[in-house]
């Protein structure tokens, strides 16, 4: 009887479990990270544009809602109280941005003086907050 002898192979590494381990882990991080973002506004009821950003990562929210009242960061604010905090915060940091929210129902001139305290505190980086739309076919100026 002849006994053949086999040869010992060699241990592979299976790629591909790995790489669905790998992307299982890529998306469970992306979710836990944009769970822990951080929104500074107050809820409202922001009007819609198709052409918009995300907000600055250094900038403060100021939230004015359907009644015109103010808000700083969540915390209510009176019109000279805003414009002092502003100057204090744009005196700290010379890169400040601030993200108005402002409710679509609220009256342009609410908002308009809101604008006014703003820039008379200094700040030079201005954004409203929109709720993003699909960009209609032939969008232009109402």
């Amino acid at each position: 009887m002849i006994v053949r002898r086999t040869t010992s192979r060699r241990a592979r590494i299976e790629i591909i479990p790995m790489i669905d381990v790998v992307f299982f882990l890529l998306v469970f991080f992306m979710m836990a990270s944009l769970s822990m973002a951080v929104y500074a506004g107050m809820p409202v009821n922001l009007p819609g544009a198709s052409t918009g950003r995300e907000a600055p990562p250094e900038s403060r929210t100021i939230t004015v809602m359907k009644d015109g009242r103010a808000f700083l960061d969540r915390r209510p604010v009176t019109l000279t109280e805003l414009g002092s905090e502003l100057r204090s915060l744009a005196s700290a940091n010379p890169a400040l941005a601030v993200v108005i929210n402002a409710d679509e129902e609220v009256t342009h001139g609410r908002v308009v003086s809101v604008l006014d305290e703003v820039r008379a505190a200094g700040v030079a980086r201005l954004a409203i907050a929109i709720r993003p739309e699909t960009a209609r076919e032939g969008a232009g100026p109402r």
